[in-house]
């Protein structure tokens, strides 16, 4: 799932997706810059505009959505 969260990111031009995890929930990418792939490639980075990050692995990882917002 990593790939398809790269897929995303790298998506031009960007849009906002969402990334699902195996507990359901749910982290917001409005932009580029909320998140990113940790350089060894095994997380993902999630930050949120109150300034907190989650860090996702692979397997919980489910899916990643194009946003509401944005079809």
């Amino acid at each position: 799932m990593i790939k398809e969260v790269r897929l995303q990111l790298e998506r031009t031009p960007f849009t906002p997706f969402l990334i699902r995890t195996s507990d359901g929930h749910e982290y917001r990418v409005p932009t580029v810059d909320h998140a990113w792939i940790v350089p060894r490639g095994n997380k993902v980075a999630v930050a949120t505009d109150e300034g907190s990050i989650a860090l996702l692995g692979p397997l919980h990882i489910n899916r990643v959505i194009e946003s509401p917002e944005s079809a």
